[in-house]
């Protein structure tokens, strides 16, 4: 008998996480065949779900939680959940309800000719600033990441378990799951499903964390960036030197040309951001550079129920 994993990252949903959990029991059991196990995993949420969690794995014994000792983020908490799952396919979606688990096997059924399935939506119930954040996470995924066009990329998605082991050779901080689901497999598709309205709170993404999720996407998985940091200083420098070119011309052939003070000035700022925003690109990839040697956790265990065996967190 196969065995599914559910993987839900868990933040300010002590609410709705319960609703979550019954609606996946009542359908793996419903459709039968499968053998399961649901990992939850708290992402230092500063509401009271680590404690929801707690009782509804005292409750079911298929139900496993884990406690990370600060916030590492959605992803982090992702490979956290991956670290301690034990099933053959792997299901991963939403604490809040607006991934319908009840329509989980029209996911897992196409892995029977595909390796990855991701849900997509026919209207997300999102804010416009979500939707928007979601535009440009799908843009920077096709240029950085070959993404093809017409694939949609979401957190409800089912995989192979060689998928999740391959994800999980990825041993440095700040992990990008867009980047490391593309990496493992091409045989990729998705399967249109409903996206119900959120029941209760709002989206854990703030603008801040959007920002840094679309600076871990740029920087994770290709050096595009930096040769397009050099395409722009390579442009930039043929500007100027045109530039030059023209006012010594214009000066020989008008002496009396006044030398503008203003276009100088705009010029050496134009010059100096570009030189600054390429020199913050190529610190970001040594900063992480610098955090892989050194180490980083992508996650760290505080605590751990429903498990048997001890084990630590990366």
């Amino acid at each position: 008998m196969e065995k599914l994993s559910f993987v839900i990252p868990c933040y300010r949903s002590e609410h709705t996480i319960g609703a979550v959990v019954d609606e996946i029991v009542e359908t793996v059991t419903a459709h039968g065949g499968y053998d399961y196990e649901i990992i939850l995993v708290n992402d230092n949420s500063p509401d009271n779900v680590m404690d929801v969690i707690a009782a509804l794995a005292q409750k079911n014994s298929h139900v496993r939680g884990l406690e990370l000792s600060r916030n590492f983020g959605q992803h982090s908490a992702i490979m956290a959940g991956f670290t301690y799952l034990t099933g053959d396919i792997v299901v991963c979606l939403d604490d809040d309800g607006q991934t319908p688990a009840n329509e989980m096997f029209r996911l897992i059924d196409r892995l029977d000719e595909f390796d990855l399935v991701f849900a997509e939506y026919k209207s997300k119930q999102h804010s416009g600033f979500r939707n928007f954040g979601s535009k440009v996470n799908d843009l920077m995924a096709r240029w950085l990441l070959s993404k093809p066009k017409k694939l949609k990329i979401m957190s409800y998605f089912a995989c192979k378990r060689y998928v999740v082991d391959e994800v999980l050779r990825y041993e440095n901080p700040y992990p990008y799951m867009s980047g490391l689901l593309l990496r493992a497999t091409k045989r990729v598709c998705n399967v249109e499903i409903d996206h119900r309205e959120r029941a209760e709170g709002s989206s854990g993404y703030s603008f801040k964390k959007l920002m840094l999720l679309w600076i871990n996407g740029f920087t994770s998985f290709s050096v595009k960036p930096l040769r397009f940091a050099t395409f722009i200083g390579f442009i930039t420098a043929i500007v100027g030197f045109l530039y030059g070119v023209y006012v010594i011309i214009n000066k020989l052939f008008n002496p009396l040309a006044p030398m503008g003070w203003s276009s100088t000035m705009a010029v050496l700022l134009f010059v100096g951001g570009m030189i600054m925003l390429m020199l913050g690109m190529v610190g970001e990839y040594v900063g992480r550079i610098y955090l892989s040697i050194n180490r980083a956790p992508q996650f760290v265990i505080r605590r751990r129920v429903g498990f048997e065996d001890e084990k630590h967190g990366k």
